[in-house]
């Protein structure tokens, strides 16, 4: 019934139920602040956490990811229904719903379709710059509730020139509690990194409201939460026309939530020694959303930081899931209660505390790193790309606000692609023995002044076609007589480019050049050969020293 048990072993039920204990220490406080991101009572991400984790254990492929509320796509679905639930703050909570279970639809149906491949088109510097800026937006907007102070709406600079301009209204019980809170759960990540420091900051909040009577003094706490489970069913008021309007931003959150927990499970997966299948990911990210969104959760998607406690905590299976999911139930029967008198400044300060993580500058600071190291050649512009469009995907953010952002960063994932695809490194070859190097990166090889041997290091496209013949070209002197393109690194080719290989022939020819195609192959050997050119077939050699030699 679970595929990612098979195999289970007795002797892990132990490990798993630490883990599992472990995992319900970290989850439940930051399900409720997550949910707070989401902008819906905090009662909700516990809501969405019980059939995630049941129902992705169920479809899902990893052994180790945990699934359920986190910050990034909490942010993005509170960006999403903002506009369209308007000034109705009744439909907010009931379009959040239907946002997780459009969600999970496309989930499903992308997992049915097998286009788990489609994460790799947002391209990691992309991704990265995308959650720095999400970060930063979501820290931002939790330092009102930290400091006692009113919150002011827009985007990421509107809000932090309303949070510099109202510090003179700052509640000092609530920076109290709210700074206390953040440096217990800061210092207990850094020192005592086994410790649920989370936790530890929720219950040391709720007992200095219980014994101080802090609600009374101004210190904002969470308030009534319902006890109990929520019945399974749509979202009252959610005509079909919001689930249609929904399917496009499930998309969205769909393609940010699955890289996420793509890489999360990848890496757990690795350690352990076994495959995670792309295509049931998205199968147990879709269900474990529509799952959420029956049960009146949230949208979910699998949590590196989570996934991390459940790996170091001894995880073998997918059972410390279900065992999370039933520690969760019974905080829902017995436990909501307590987590009513919780300080909304220590909410806002387990927020801060999971996000600052995700504030990588260090990693902007390596991409620009590498680009001044490789400034000037093909790998310094590849190396500048990846930068300008880290910045760029964080600027769209902060500019922008969450959507927009997103989309940047998607626009920019394409146009790097087909700009590397455009722009391919071209090395010219000379011997060493019987290897054939780049001159450019091997010094003291010597040239033959009447051959021209280069290489393209790429497949050949319509996109990169004129890009290679003007190139090789560009190489060509008077004294060149014979071009060889060494085919090795060119695993595939289209019409457009063989085409350009027919009329690169001919152009050379008029200038007393020969032109030869070596080492060709797979694919591109196959559709040069399969191209009817009659008598403009290019000629073809199994090494280059073949094409050389032949007169």
């Amino acid at each position: 019934m679970f595929p990612s048990l098979h195999g289970y072993r007795r002797v892990w039920i132990r490990a798993d139920l630490v883990a599992g204990l472990t995992v319900w220490a970290v989850l439940v406080p930051e399900a409720l602040a997550y949910a707070t991101i989401a902008g819906v009572p905090p009662v909700i991400g516990l809501y969405a956490a019980v059939p995630s984790l049941i129902l992705y254990a169920l479809a899902g492929s990893s052994r180790h990811l945990v699934v359920g509320p986190m910050s990034a796509t909490a942010a993005l679905s509170a960006a999403l229904i903002a506009p369209l639930a308007g000034a109705d703050g009744g439909s907010y909570l009931a379009l959040t719903t239907a946002l997780a279970i459009a969600t999970g639809v496309v989930g499903l149906l992308a997992g049915l379709l097998r286009l788990g491949f489609v994460a790799s088109f947002v391209s990691e510097p992309v991704l990265k710059g995308f959650i720095i800026g999400l970060a930063l937006v979501i820290i931002i907007g939790q330092v009102p509730k930290l400091l006692g102070i009113e919150k002011h709406d827009g985007d990421f600079f509107d809000q932090t020139w309303g949070v510099l301009t109202h510090l003179g209204d700052i509640d000092g019980r609530t920076l109290l509690i709210g700074g206390l809170s953040l440096a217990l759960v800061l210092g207990v990540k850094r020192w005592l990194p086994l410790v649920p420091g989370s936790l530890l900051a929720v219950l040391a909040g709720i007992l200095a409201v219980t014994l101080l009577d802090l609600d009374d003094k101004g210190v904002e706490i969470v308030g009534t939460i319902d006890s109990g489970l929520p019945a399974p069913g749509l979202p009252d008021g959610v005509t079909p026309g919001d689930y249609l309007d929904l399917l496009g931003p499930g998309v969205g959150v769909l393609l940010i939530g699955f890289a996420e927990g793509l890489g999360a499970a990848k890496t757990y997966a690795a350690k352990a020694g076994y495959e995670v299948d792309p295509n049931r990911e998205l199968l147990g990210l879709g269900a474990a959303n529509l799952g959420s969104g029956v049960f009146s959760g949230m949208v979910v998607n699998g949590s590196l930081s989570k996934t991390a406690v459940n790996g170091s905590a001894g995880a073998k299976s997918q059972v410390s899931g279900l065992v999370v999911a039933v520690l969760t139930v019974l905080t829902l029967l017995f436990l909501t209660g307590l987590f009513e008198q919780l300080p909304e400044a220590t909410l806002a300060a387990v927020v801060i505390a999971a996000v600052i993580e995700l504030v990588d500058i260090a990693a902007l600071r390596r991409l620009y790193r590498v680009w001044t190291e490789w400034l000037g050649g093909i790998y310094g512009r590849a190396a500048r790309a990846d930068f300008i469009a880290a910045v760029a995907a964080m600027l769209g953010v902060l500019f922008f606000d969450t959507l927009p952002g997103l989309l940047i960063g998607i626009g920019i994932s394409m146009v790097l692609l087909v700009y590397r695809t455009s722009q391919p490194h071209i090395a010219t070859l000379a011997p060493q023995g019987s290897l054939w190097l780049d001159v450019s990166r091997h010094s003291g090889l010597t040239r033959s002044p009447d051959l021209l041997v280069v290489r393209v290091e790429s497949g050949l496209y319509f996109v990169n076609a004129d890009h290679v013949r003007h190139r090789i070209e560009q190489e060509c002197t008077e004294r060149t007589r014979l071009v060889v393109l060494d085919a090795e690194t060119s695993p595939a080719i289209d019409v457009t480019a063989a085409t350009m290989l027919v009329d690169l022939r001919d152009s050379l020819a008029r200038r007393r050049i020969d032109f030869r195609i070596a080492r060709s192959i797979g694919q591109f050997g196959d559709e040069l050969e399969a191209a009817e050119f009659g008598s403009n077939r290019i000629g073809v050699y199994p090494t280059i020293a073949a094409a050389i030699r032949t007169g």
